[in-house]
Protein backbone atom coordinates (compact mmCIF):
# COMPACT_ATOMS: atom_id res chain seq x y z
CA UNK A 1 0.00 0.00 0.00
CA UNK A 2 1.31 3.45 -0.88
CA UNK A 3 1.14 6.47 1.43
CA UNK A 4 -2.14 7.70 -0.01
CA UNK A 5 -3.82 4.33 0.61
CA UNK A 6 -2.42 4.08 4.14
CA UNK A 7 -3.53 7.62 4.95
CA UNK A 8 -6.99 6.83 3.58
CA UNK A 9 -7.22 3.75 5.81
CA UNK A 10 -6.26 5.79 8.89
CA UNK A 11 -8.70 8.59 8.02
CA UNK A 12 -11.50 6.02 7.65
CA UNK A 13 -10.54 4.47 10.99
CA UNK A 14 -10.70 7.89 12.66
CA UNK A 15 -14.16 8.52 11.19
CA UNK A 16 -15.40 5.12 12.30
CA UNK A 17 -14.01 5.71 15.80
CA UNK A 18 -15.92 8.99 15.91
CA UNK A 19 -19.11 7.22 14.84
CA UNK A 20 -18.37 4.75 17.67
CA UNK A 21 -18.13 7.68 20.14
CA UNK A 22 -14.55 6.86 21.08
CA UNK A 23 -12.08 9.07 22.92
CA UNK A 24 -11.48 12.32 20.94
CA UNK A 25 -7.74 12.12 21.64
CA UNK A 26 -7.56 8.67 20.04
CA UNK A 27 -9.56 9.86 17.03
CA UNK A 28 -7.27 12.83 16.61
CA UNK A 29 -4.17 10.63 16.78
CA UNK A 30 -5.34 8.66 13.72
CA UNK A 31 -6.11 11.84 11.76
CA UNK A 32 -2.77 13.41 12.68
CA UNK A 33 -0.94 10.27 11.61
CA UNK A 34 -2.88 10.15 8.34
CA UNK A 35 -1.99 13.76 7.59
CA UNK A 36 1.66 13.14 8.45
CA UNK A 37 1.81 10.14 6.11
CA UNK A 38 0.16 12.11 3.29
CA UNK A 39 2.95 14.66 3.55
CA UNK A 40 5.85 12.19 3.77
CA UNK A 41 8.27 12.50 0.87
CA UNK A 42 9.24 8.81 1.27
CA UNK A 43 6.93 5.83 1.13
CA UNK A 44 6.10 4.13 4.44
CA UNK A 45 7.01 0.83 2.76
CA UNK A 46 10.57 2.13 2.38
CA UNK A 47 10.80 3.20 6.04
CA UNK A 48 8.99 0.35 7.77
CA UNK A 49 12.28 -1.47 8.36
CA UNK A 50 13.65 1.60 10.17
CA UNK A 51 11.22 2.19 13.08
CA UNK A 52 13.34 4.99 14.55
CA UNK A 53 12.97 7.07 11.41
CA UNK A 54 9.19 6.62 11.41
CA UNK A 55 9.02 7.59 15.09
CA UNK A 56 10.77 10.86 14.20
CA UNK A 57 7.77 11.84 12.04
CA UNK A 58 5.47 14.18 14.02
CA UNK A 59 2.16 12.43 14.63
CA UNK A 60 3.57 8.89 14.68
CA UNK A 61 4.10 7.39 18.14
CA UNK A 62 4.77 3.82 19.26
CA UNK A 63 1.11 2.79 19.03
CA UNK A 64 0.73 4.20 15.54
CA UNK A 65 4.02 2.57 14.50
CA UNK A 66 2.51 -0.79 15.46
CA UNK A 67 -0.51 0.02 13.28
CA UNK A 68 1.77 0.86 10.34
CA UNK A 69 3.71 -2.38 10.83
CA UNK A 70 0.42 -4.31 10.83
CA UNK A 71 -0.76 -2.56 7.67
CA UNK A 72 2.58 -3.21 5.97
CA UNK A 73 2.54 -6.90 6.90
CA UNK A 74 -1.16 -7.73 6.52
CA UNK A 75 -2.39 -5.13 4.03
CA UNK A 76 -5.18 -4.27 6.49
CA UNK A 77 -5.79 -2.91 9.98
CA UNK A 78 -7.70 -5.13 12.42
CA UNK A 79 -9.36 -2.19 14.21
CA UNK A 80 -10.62 -0.82 10.88
CA UNK A 81 -12.04 -4.25 9.97
CA UNK A 82 -13.71 -4.63 13.39
CA UNK A 83 -15.40 -1.26 13.12
CA UNK A 84 -16.59 -2.04 9.60
CA UNK A 85 -18.09 -5.30 10.87
CA UNK A 86 -19.87 -3.41 13.62
CA UNK A 87 -21.18 -0.56 11.47
CA UNK A 88 -21.28 -2.12 7.95
CA UNK A 89 -19.01 -1.15 4.99
CA UNK A 90 -21.81 0.98 3.49
CA UNK A 91 -21.14 3.54 6.22
CA UNK A 92 -17.92 4.50 4.44
CA UNK A 93 -19.96 5.69 1.47
CA UNK A 94 -22.02 7.90 3.77
CA UNK A 95 -18.80 9.62 4.87
CA UNK A 96 -18.33 10.81 1.28
CA UNK A 97 -21.53 12.87 1.39
CA UNK A 98 -20.81 16.57 1.93
CA UNK A 99 -22.18 17.74 5.27
CA UNK A 100 -22.75 14.21 6.54
CA UNK A 101 -19.98 13.86 9.11
CA UNK A 102 -19.32 11.07 11.61
CA UNK A 103 -21.43 12.68 14.38
CA UNK A 104 -24.51 12.96 12.16
CA UNK A 105 -24.03 9.42 10.84
CA UNK A 106 -23.78 8.18 14.44
CA UNK A 107 -26.99 10.06 15.25
CA UNK A 108 -28.83 8.44 12.32
CA UNK A 109 -27.49 5.00 13.24
CA UNK A 110 -28.52 5.39 16.88
CA UNK A 111 -32.05 6.50 16.00
CA UNK A 112 -32.86 4.31 12.99
CA UNK A 113 -30.09 1.67 12.62
CA UNK A 114 -29.59 2.88 9.04
CA UNK A 115 -26.08 2.76 7.58
CA UNK A 116 -26.43 2.99 3.80
CA UNK A 117 -27.01 5.76 1.26
CA UNK A 118 -30.39 4.57 0.04
CA UNK A 119 -31.68 4.24 3.60
CA UNK A 120 -30.55 7.73 4.61
CA UNK A 121 -32.05 9.22 1.44
CA UNK A 122 -35.36 7.48 2.21
CA UNK A 123 -35.34 8.87 5.76
CA UNK A 124 -34.75 12.39 4.41
CA UNK A 125 -37.54 12.12 1.85
CA UNK A 126 -39.89 10.92 4.60
CA UNK A 127 -38.99 13.93 6.76
CA UNK A 128 -37.39 11.83 9.49
CA UNK A 129 -33.93 13.43 9.45
CA UNK A 130 -35.36 16.78 10.62
CA UNK A 131 -36.66 15.07 13.76
CA UNK A 132 -33.12 14.36 15.00
CA UNK A 133 -31.32 16.67 17.46
CA UNK A 134 -29.49 19.63 15.82
CA UNK A 135 -31.22 18.86 12.52
CA UNK A 136 -34.14 20.56 10.78
CA UNK A 137 -35.91 20.90 7.46
CA UNK A 138 -33.13 23.07 5.99
CA UNK A 139 -30.42 20.55 6.92
CA UNK A 140 -32.58 17.76 5.56
CA UNK A 141 -32.92 19.49 2.16
CA UNK A 142 -29.18 20.17 2.07
CA UNK A 143 -28.57 16.49 2.71
CA UNK A 144 -30.81 15.48 -0.21
CA UNK A 145 -28.96 17.92 -2.48
CA UNK A 146 -25.60 16.53 -1.31
CA UNK A 147 -26.75 12.97 -2.06
CA UNK A 148 -27.89 14.09 -5.52
CA UNK A 149 -24.48 15.71 -6.14
CA UNK A 150 -22.68 12.61 -4.93
CA UNK A 151 -24.62 10.34 -7.29
CA UNK A 152 -23.81 12.68 -10.18
CA UNK A 153 -20.10 12.59 -9.39
CA UNK A 154 -19.82 8.91 -8.43
CA UNK A 155 -17.61 6.79 -10.65
CA UNK A 156 -15.23 9.66 -11.38
CA UNK A 157 -11.70 9.92 -10.02
CA UNK A 158 -9.28 12.81 -9.60
CA UNK A 159 -6.59 13.15 -12.24
CA UNK A 160 -3.74 12.30 -9.85
CA UNK A 161 -5.53 9.18 -8.55
CA UNK A 162 -5.96 7.93 -12.13
CA UNK A 163 -2.34 8.72 -12.94
CA UNK A 164 -1.09 6.87 -9.84
CA UNK A 165 -3.15 3.82 -10.80
CA UNK A 166 -1.88 3.99 -14.39
CA UNK A 167 1.72 4.20 -13.19
CA UNK A 168 1.27 1.17 -10.94
CA UNK A 169 -0.14 -0.80 -13.84
CA UNK A 170 2.70 0.30 -16.13
CA UNK A 171 5.29 -0.83 -13.57
CA UNK A 172 3.49 -4.17 -13.19
CA UNK A 173 3.39 -4.68 -16.96
CA UNK A 174 7.09 -3.89 -17.29
CA UNK A 175 7.79 -7.09 -15.36
CA UNK A 176 6.50 -9.05 -18.37
CA UNK A 177 8.92 -9.52 -21.27
CA UNK A 178 8.29 -8.69 -24.91
CA UNK A 179 6.50 -5.36 -24.41
CA UNK A 180 7.59 -2.33 -26.47
CA UNK A 181 5.08 0.35 -25.45
CA UNK A 182 2.63 0.84 -22.58
CA UNK A 183 0.53 4.00 -22.88
CA UNK A 184 -2.49 5.25 -20.94
CA UNK A 185 -5.15 6.67 -23.27
CA UNK A 186 -8.65 8.07 -22.78
CA UNK A 187 -9.48 11.06 -20.62
CA UNK A 188 -6.29 10.64 -18.57
CA UNK A 189 -4.15 11.26 -21.65
CA UNK A 190 -6.32 14.23 -22.62
CA UNK A 191 -5.84 15.69 -19.13
CA UNK A 192 -9.54 15.81 -18.24
CA UNK A 193 -10.04 17.14 -14.73
CA UNK A 194 -11.63 13.85 -13.61
CA UNK A 195 -11.36 10.36 -15.06
CA UNK A 196 -13.90 7.56 -15.33
CA UNK A 197 -12.52 4.32 -16.76
CA UNK A 198 -8.79 3.96 -17.27
CA UNK A 199 -7.66 2.75 -20.72
CA UNK A 200 -4.14 1.36 -21.14
CA UNK A 201 -2.75 0.19 -24.49
CA UNK A 202 0.07 -2.33 -24.82
CA UNK A 203 2.05 -3.41 -27.87
CA UNK A 204 5.09 -5.55 -28.57
CA UNK A 205 6.19 -9.02 -29.57
CA UNK A 206 4.09 -10.62 -26.83
CA UNK A 207 0.91 -9.05 -28.28
CA UNK A 208 1.29 -10.90 -31.60
CA UNK A 209 1.88 -14.45 -30.36
CA UNK A 210 -1.32 -16.10 -29.07
CA UNK A 211 0.33 -17.97 -26.21
CA UNK A 212 2.36 -14.98 -25.03
CA UNK A 213 -0.66 -12.72 -25.27
CA UNK A 214 -2.66 -15.10 -23.08
CA UNK A 215 0.21 -15.18 -20.59
CA UNK A 216 0.29 -11.37 -20.60
CA UNK A 217 -3.43 -11.18 -19.83
CA UNK A 218 -2.86 -13.64 -16.99
CA UNK A 219 -0.04 -11.45 -15.70
CA UNK A 220 -2.30 -8.38 -15.79
CA UNK A 221 -4.88 -10.08 -13.56
CA UNK A 222 -2.18 -10.49 -10.91
CA UNK A 223 -2.03 -6.72 -10.38
CA UNK A 224 -2.03 -5.90 -6.62
CA UNK A 225 -5.31 -4.28 -5.58
CA UNK A 226 -7.35 -5.89 -8.37
CA UNK A 227 -10.73 -6.81 -6.90
CA UNK A 228 -12.79 -8.23 -9.78
CA UNK A 229 -12.22 -9.28 -13.39
CA UNK A 230 -15.22 -7.93 -15.33
CA UNK A 231 -14.44 -9.29 -18.80
CA UNK A 232 -11.62 -11.18 -20.45
CA UNK A 233 -11.05 -11.73 -24.16
CA UNK A 234 -8.24 -12.49 -26.60
CA UNK A 235 -6.99 -8.88 -26.77
CA UNK A 236 -8.56 -7.18 -23.77
CA UNK A 237 -9.10 -7.59 -20.06
CA UNK A 238 -11.36 -5.35 -17.97
CA UNK A 239 -11.22 -5.29 -14.18
CA UNK A 240 -12.16 -3.22 -11.16
CA UNK A 241 -9.70 -2.01 -8.56
CA UNK A 242 -10.28 -1.76 -4.82
CA UNK A 243 -10.90 1.98 -5.28
CA UNK A 244 -13.81 1.21 -7.63
CA UNK A 245 -11.94 2.34 -10.73
CA UNK A 246 -12.49 0.24 -13.86
CA UNK A 247 -9.39 -0.46 -15.94
CA UNK A 248 -9.33 -1.74 -19.53
CA UNK A 249 -6.05 -3.15 -20.86
CA UNK A 250 -5.84 -3.76 -24.61
CA UNK A 251 -3.06 -5.63 -26.41
CA UNK A 252 -2.30 -4.44 -29.95
CA UNK A 253 -0.09 -5.28 -32.89
CA UNK A 254 2.57 -2.62 -33.64
CA UNK A 255 0.95 -1.89 -37.03
CA UNK A 256 -2.26 -0.63 -35.39
CA UNK A 257 -0.88 0.95 -32.22
CA UNK A 258 -1.11 4.55 -33.51
CA UNK A 259 -4.66 4.06 -34.77
CA UNK A 260 -5.69 2.56 -31.43
CA UNK A 261 -4.00 5.41 -29.56
CA UNK A 262 -5.92 7.95 -31.59
CA UNK A 263 -9.22 6.07 -31.23
CA UNK A 264 -9.03 5.31 -27.50
CA UNK A 265 -7.65 8.73 -26.56
CA UNK A 266 -10.78 10.40 -27.93
CA UNK A 267 -12.70 12.50 -27.32
CA UNK A 268 -15.74 10.93 -28.94
CA UNK A 269 -16.72 14.19 -30.66
CA UNK A 270 -13.15 14.71 -31.95
CA UNK A 271 -13.11 11.16 -33.31
CA UNK A 272 -16.47 11.58 -35.05
CA UNK A 273 -15.26 14.76 -36.76
CA UNK A 274 -11.99 13.09 -37.76
CA UNK A 275 -13.79 10.05 -39.21
CA UNK A 276 -16.07 12.32 -41.23
CA UNK A 277 -13.02 14.09 -42.63
CA UNK A 278 -11.46 10.73 -43.52
CA UNK A 279 -14.60 9.65 -45.38
CA UNK A 280 -14.64 12.86 -47.43
CA UNK A 281 -11.04 12.16 -48.39
CA UNK A 282 -11.77 8.56 -49.44
CA UNK A 283 -10.57 6.84 -46.28
CA UNK A 284 -12.08 4.96 -43.38
CA UNK A 285 -10.65 5.47 -39.89
CA UNK A 286 -10.96 2.84 -37.18
CA UNK A 287 -9.10 1.65 -34.09
CA UNK A 288 -7.07 -0.63 -36.40
CA UNK A 289 -5.94 1.71 -39.18
CA UNK A 290 -6.61 4.52 -41.61
CA UNK A 291 -7.51 2.60 -44.76
CA UNK A 292 -8.62 3.33 -48.32
CA UNK A 293 -12.39 3.31 -48.49
CA UNK A 294 -12.78 1.26 -51.66
CA UNK A 295 -10.40 -1.65 -50.93
CA UNK A 296 -9.74 -1.32 -47.17
CA UNK A 297 -5.99 -1.18 -47.79
CA UNK A 298 -4.27 0.38 -44.70
CA UNK A 299 -2.36 3.58 -45.44
CA UNK A 300 -1.47 4.58 -41.84
CA UNK A 301 -1.77 3.12 -38.34
CA UNK A 302 1.61 2.67 -36.67
CA UNK A 303 1.67 6.21 -35.22
CA UNK A 304 -0.83 8.98 -34.61
CA UNK A 305 1.41 11.43 -36.42
CA UNK A 306 1.14 9.56 -39.72
CA UNK A 307 -2.65 9.37 -39.40
CA UNK A 308 -3.02 13.14 -38.93
CA UNK A 309 -0.48 13.81 -41.69
CA UNK A 310 -2.35 11.54 -44.14
CA UNK A 311 -5.50 13.52 -43.36
CA UNK A 312 -3.55 16.72 -44.20
CA UNK A 313 -3.56 17.96 -40.63
CA UNK A 314 -0.84 19.09 -38.27
CA UNK A 315 -0.48 16.76 -35.29
CA UNK A 316 -3.08 17.69 -32.68
CA UNK A 317 -1.92 17.34 -29.03
CA UNK A 318 -4.18 15.02 -26.98
CA UNK A 319 -5.26 17.83 -24.62
CA UNK A 320 -6.85 19.73 -27.53
CA UNK A 321 -8.94 16.86 -28.91
CA UNK A 322 -12.40 18.04 -27.85
CA UNK A 323 -13.83 19.15 -31.24
CA UNK A 324 -13.51 22.79 -30.26
CA UNK A 325 -12.01 23.98 -33.54
CA UNK A 326 -8.73 22.11 -33.30
CA UNK A 327 -9.25 20.20 -36.57
CA UNK A 328 -9.88 23.39 -38.53
CA UNK A 329 -6.84 25.04 -36.89
CA UNK A 330 -4.68 22.01 -37.71
CA UNK A 331 -5.79 22.22 -41.34
CA UNK A 332 -4.77 25.91 -41.47
CA UNK A 333 -1.46 25.19 -39.69
CA UNK A 334 -2.73 27.56 -37.00
CA UNK A 335 -2.48 25.43 -33.84
CA UNK A 336 -0.97 27.45 -30.97
CA UNK A 337 2.35 26.48 -29.42
CA UNK A 338 0.94 25.24 -26.14
CA UNK A 339 2.54 26.07 -22.82
CA UNK A 340 4.77 23.41 -21.24
CA UNK A 341 5.91 22.85 -17.68
CA UNK A 342 9.42 23.97 -18.68
CA UNK A 343 8.05 27.42 -19.57
CA UNK A 344 7.21 28.16 -15.93
CA UNK A 345 9.84 30.16 -14.05
CA UNK A 346 8.18 30.08 -10.64
CA UNK A 347 5.41 28.80 -8.38
CA UNK A 348 3.92 31.64 -6.34
CA UNK A 349 1.26 30.13 -4.06
CA UNK A 350 2.84 28.28 -1.13
CA UNK A 351 2.17 27.85 2.58
CA UNK A 352 4.59 27.21 5.45
CA UNK A 353 4.56 26.13 9.09
CA UNK A 354 3.64 29.73 9.95
CA UNK A 355 0.03 28.79 9.08
CA UNK A 356 -1.13 25.38 7.84
CA UNK A 357 1.88 24.30 5.78
CA UNK A 358 4.25 21.50 6.77
CA UNK A 359 7.62 22.98 5.78
CA UNK A 360 9.65 26.10 6.54
CA UNK A 361 10.31 29.03 4.22
CA UNK A 362 13.81 27.70 3.60
CA UNK A 363 12.63 24.17 2.84
CA UNK A 364 10.05 25.40 0.35
CA UNK A 365 12.58 27.71 -1.31
CA UNK A 366 15.25 25.04 -1.63
CA UNK A 367 12.72 22.60 -3.13
CA UNK A 368 11.60 25.27 -5.63
CA UNK A 369 15.22 25.96 -6.57
CA UNK A 370 15.84 22.22 -7.03
CA UNK A 371 12.99 22.19 -9.55
CA UNK A 372 14.83 24.82 -11.57
CA UNK A 373 12.57 27.74 -10.68
CA UNK A 374 14.01 31.26 -10.80
CA UNK A 375 11.56 32.54 -8.19
CA UNK A 376 8.78 31.52 -5.83
CA UNK A 377 6.46 33.17 -3.32
CA UNK A 378 5.43 32.40 0.24
CA UNK A 379 1.71 33.19 0.58
CA UNK A 380 0.47 32.06 3.98
CA UNK A 381 -3.14 32.52 5.09
CA UNK A 382 -4.71 35.55 6.76
CA UNK A 383 -6.50 35.61 10.12
CA UNK A 384 -10.01 34.76 8.93
CA UNK A 385 -8.81 31.18 8.51
CA UNK A 386 -8.48 30.61 12.25
CA UNK A 387 -8.25 26.82 11.85
CA UNK A 388 -5.18 27.40 9.64
CA UNK A 389 -3.58 29.73 12.22
CA UNK A 390 -3.93 32.63 9.78
CA UNK A 391 -1.84 35.79 10.10
CA UNK A 392 -3.04 39.06 11.60
CA UNK A 393 -1.44 42.37 10.61
CA UNK A 394 1.40 42.15 13.12
CA UNK A 395 2.29 38.54 12.36
CA UNK A 396 2.07 39.27 8.63
CA UNK A 397 4.66 42.06 8.93
CA UNK A 398 6.94 39.81 10.98
CA UNK A 399 6.52 37.07 8.39
CA UNK A 400 7.50 39.46 5.59
CA UNK A 401 10.73 40.20 7.44
CA UNK A 402 11.49 36.47 7.77
CA UNK A 403 10.82 35.94 4.06
CA UNK A 404 13.08 38.87 3.12
CA UNK A 405 15.81 37.46 5.37
CA UNK A 406 15.52 34.02 3.75
CA UNK A 407 15.70 35.66 0.33
CA UNK A 408 19.03 37.27 1.27
CA UNK A 409 20.39 33.99 2.62
CA UNK A 410 19.36 31.50 -0.09
CA UNK A 411 21.17 31.90 -3.38
CA UNK A 412 19.92 30.98 -6.83
CA UNK A 413 16.26 31.83 -6.37
CA UNK A 414 14.21 34.96 -5.69
CA UNK A 415 11.74 34.59 -2.79
CA UNK A 416 8.77 36.93 -3.02
CA UNK A 417 6.88 37.88 0.14
CA UNK A 418 3.16 37.41 -0.28
CA UNK A 419 -0.08 36.38 1.36
CA UNK A 420 -3.26 34.50 0.53
CA UNK A 421 -5.72 36.94 2.01
CA UNK A 422 -9.37 36.07 2.59
CA UNK A 423 -12.09 37.86 0.68
CA UNK A 424 -14.66 38.52 3.40
CA UNK A 425 -18.41 38.31 2.77
CA UNK A 426 -18.63 42.00 1.84
CA UNK A 427 -15.59 41.90 -0.46
CA UNK A 428 -13.20 43.49 2.02
CA UNK A 429 -9.79 41.87 2.34
CA UNK A 430 -8.77 40.30 5.63
CA UNK A 431 -5.65 42.40 6.29
CA UNK A 432 -5.21 46.16 6.36
CA UNK A 433 -4.29 47.91 3.11
CA UNK A 434 -1.07 49.24 4.63
CA UNK A 435 0.13 45.69 5.35
CA UNK A 436 -0.99 44.37 1.96
CA UNK A 437 0.93 47.19 0.28
CA UNK A 438 4.13 45.73 1.77
CA UNK A 439 3.59 42.44 -0.09
CA UNK A 440 5.14 41.54 -3.44
CA UNK A 441 2.08 39.47 -4.31
CA UNK A 442 -1.43 39.39 -2.85
CA UNK A 443 -3.60 36.38 -3.71
CA UNK A 444 -7.20 37.13 -2.70
CA UNK A 445 -9.38 34.04 -2.18
CA UNK A 446 -12.83 33.06 -0.95
CA UNK A 447 -12.67 30.45 1.83
CA UNK A 448 -16.08 30.81 3.48
CA UNK A 449 -19.77 31.57 2.91
CA UNK A 450 -19.89 29.74 -0.43
CA UNK A 451 -23.70 29.77 -0.40
CA UNK A 452 -24.13 33.48 -1.11
CA UNK A 453 -26.52 34.37 -3.92
CA UNK A 454 -24.93 34.93 -7.31
CA UNK A 455 -25.35 38.73 -7.25
CA UNK A 456 -23.78 39.02 -3.79
CA UNK A 457 -20.89 36.70 -4.66
CA UNK A 458 -20.28 38.66 -7.86
CA UNK A 459 -20.17 41.95 -5.92
CA UNK A 460 -17.89 40.32 -3.36
CA UNK A 461 -15.37 39.30 -6.04
CA UNK A 462 -15.64 42.61 -7.90
CA UNK A 463 -14.85 44.55 -4.74
CA UNK A 464 -11.80 42.37 -4.08
CA UNK A 465 -10.59 42.94 -7.64
CA UNK A 466 -10.99 46.69 -7.21
CA UNK A 467 -8.68 46.70 -4.17
CA UNK A 468 -5.41 48.17 -5.52
CA UNK A 469 -3.36 45.63 -3.55
CA UNK A 470 -4.93 42.55 -5.16
CA UNK A 471 -2.57 40.81 -7.59
CA UNK A 472 -4.36 37.51 -8.23
CA UNK A 473 -7.75 35.95 -7.48
CA UNK A 474 -7.03 32.53 -6.00
CA UNK A 475 -8.95 29.38 -7.01
CA UNK A 476 -11.60 31.72 -8.43
CA UNK A 477 -14.70 29.51 -8.50
CA UNK A 478 -14.14 27.80 -5.14
CA UNK A 479 -14.98 24.35 -6.40
CA UNK A 480 -13.54 21.15 -4.92
CA UNK A 481 -13.75 18.39 -7.50
CA UNK A 482 -16.09 15.49 -6.66
CA UNK A 483 -17.00 17.23 -3.38
CA UNK A 484 -18.19 20.80 -3.87
CA UNK A 485 -19.58 22.66 -6.87
CA UNK A 486 -18.39 26.13 -7.82
CA UNK A 487 -20.18 28.96 -6.06
CA UNK A 488 -22.52 30.97 -8.32
CA UNK A 489 -21.32 34.29 -9.76
CA UNK A 490 -21.24 36.25 -13.02
CA UNK A 491 -18.02 34.91 -14.52
CA UNK A 492 -18.12 37.29 -17.47
CA UNK A 493 -18.45 40.39 -15.27
CA UNK A 494 -15.64 39.26 -12.98
CA UNK A 495 -13.28 38.49 -15.86
CA UNK A 496 -13.96 41.84 -17.54
CA UNK A 497 -13.24 43.62 -14.25
CA UNK A 498 -10.02 41.64 -13.83
CA UNK A 499 -8.91 42.67 -17.31
CA UNK A 500 -9.62 46.35 -16.53
CA UNK A 501 -7.78 46.29 -13.20
CA UNK A 502 -4.99 44.02 -14.48
CA UNK A 503 -5.67 41.45 -11.78
CA UNK A 504 -4.63 37.93 -12.82
CA UNK A 505 -6.68 34.78 -12.35
CA UNK A 506 -5.12 31.74 -10.71
CA UNK A 507 -5.07 28.29 -12.23
CA UNK A 508 -4.76 26.26 -9.04
CA UNK A 509 -2.99 23.03 -9.99
CA UNK A 510 -3.95 21.01 -6.93
CA UNK A 511 -5.78 17.97 -8.37
CA UNK A 512 -8.91 18.41 -6.27
CA UNK A 513 -9.30 22.01 -7.47
CA UNK A 514 -7.96 22.59 -11.02
CA UNK A 515 -9.60 25.97 -10.73
CA UNK A 516 -10.06 27.71 -13.17
CA UNK A 517 -11.24 24.91 -15.44
CA UNK A 518 -10.41 24.79 -19.16
CA UNK A 519 -13.66 26.48 -20.23
CA UNK A 520 -13.19 29.42 -17.86
CA UNK A 521 -9.53 29.68 -18.85
CA UNK A 522 -10.55 30.14 -22.47
CA UNK A 523 -13.09 32.77 -21.41
CA UNK A 524 -10.37 34.58 -19.43
CA UNK A 525 -7.99 34.48 -22.38
CA UNK A 526 -10.64 35.82 -24.77
CA UNK A 527 -11.21 38.76 -22.42
CA UNK A 528 -7.52 39.57 -22.09
CA UNK A 529 -7.03 38.26 -18.54
CA UNK A 530 -3.62 36.83 -17.67
CA UNK A 531 -3.23 33.55 -15.76
CA UNK A 532 -0.89 32.47 -12.97
CA UNK A 533 -0.37 28.69 -12.63
CA UNK A 534 0.27 27.67 -9.00
CA UNK A 535 0.25 24.54 -6.84
CA UNK A 536 -1.07 25.95 -3.53
CA UNK A 537 1.68 23.78 -2.03
CA UNK A 538 1.51 23.00 1.69
CA UNK A 539 4.56 20.71 1.48
CA UNK A 540 7.60 20.48 -0.77
CA UNK A 541 6.20 17.27 -2.30
CA UNK A 542 3.15 19.19 -3.58
CA UNK A 543 5.20 21.22 -6.05
CA UNK A 544 5.26 18.40 -8.57
CA UNK A 545 1.49 18.78 -8.96
CA UNK A 546 2.10 21.82 -11.17
CA UNK A 547 1.87 19.51 -14.18
CA UNK A 548 -1.87 19.05 -13.64
CA UNK A 549 -2.37 22.79 -13.94
CA UNK A 550 -0.27 22.89 -17.10
CA UNK A 551 -2.49 20.16 -18.55
CA UNK A 552 -5.59 22.30 -17.97
CA UNK A 553 -3.86 25.31 -19.51
CA UNK A 554 -3.03 23.23 -22.59
CA UNK A 555 -6.66 22.08 -22.78
CA UNK A 556 -7.58 25.78 -22.90
CA UNK A 557 -5.10 26.38 -25.76
CA UNK A 558 -2.94 28.67 -23.61
CA UNK A 559 0.60 29.62 -24.62
CA UNK A 560 3.45 30.86 -22.44
CA UNK A 561 2.47 34.44 -23.35
CA UNK A 562 -0.88 33.96 -21.60
CA UNK A 563 0.70 32.96 -18.26
CA UNK A 564 2.48 35.51 -16.08
CA UNK A 565 4.77 33.15 -14.19
CA UNK A 566 6.60 32.35 -17.39
CA UNK A 567 8.10 35.85 -17.10
CA UNK A 568 11.54 36.61 -15.60
CA UNK A 569 11.47 37.59 -11.92
CA UNK A 570 11.63 41.37 -12.40
CA UNK A 571 8.86 41.46 -15.01
CA UNK A 572 6.75 39.09 -12.91
CA UNK A 573 7.13 41.41 -9.92
CA UNK A 574 5.91 44.31 -12.08
CA UNK A 575 2.97 42.23 -13.26
CA UNK A 576 1.91 41.60 -9.64
CA UNK A 577 1.60 45.37 -9.26
CA UNK A 578 -0.76 45.56 -12.28
CA UNK A 579 2.07 46.06 -14.76
CA UNK A 580 1.01 43.57 -17.40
Amino acid sequence: MDNKAIAGLLYETADLLEIDNQDPFRIRSYRNAAQAIENLSQQVSELIGEPKRLLEVPGIGKGMLQNLQEISKEGRLALHAELLTKYKPSMLELLKIQGLGPKTIALIWSAYQIADLEGVEKLAREGKIRELPRMGEKQEQKLLKAIEDYRRMAGRFLLDAAEIQANKLVEHLKLFGGIDKITPAGSLRRGRETVGDLDVLVTGRCCVNDTERENLIEHVTGLPGLMQVIARGDNKVSFRMRSGMQVDVRTLSPDSFGAAMQYFTGSKSHNVALRQRALKMGFTLSEYSLAELDNQKPVAGKTEEEIYAKLKLDYIPPEMRENQGEIEAAERHALPELITEKDLQGDVHMHTVETDGRCTIEEMAEAARARGYKYMAITDHSKNLAFANGLDDQRALEHIRRIRKANEKIEGIKIFAGVEVDILTDGELDLSDSVLAEMDIVIASVHSQFNQESAKMTDRLLRAIENPNTSVIGHPTGRVLLRRDAYPFDVDAVLKAAARQKVAMELNSYPDRLDLNDRHLRMANERGVKIVINTDAHHTSHMEKIRYGVLQARRAWLTKDDVLNTLPAQKFAQAMKHGW
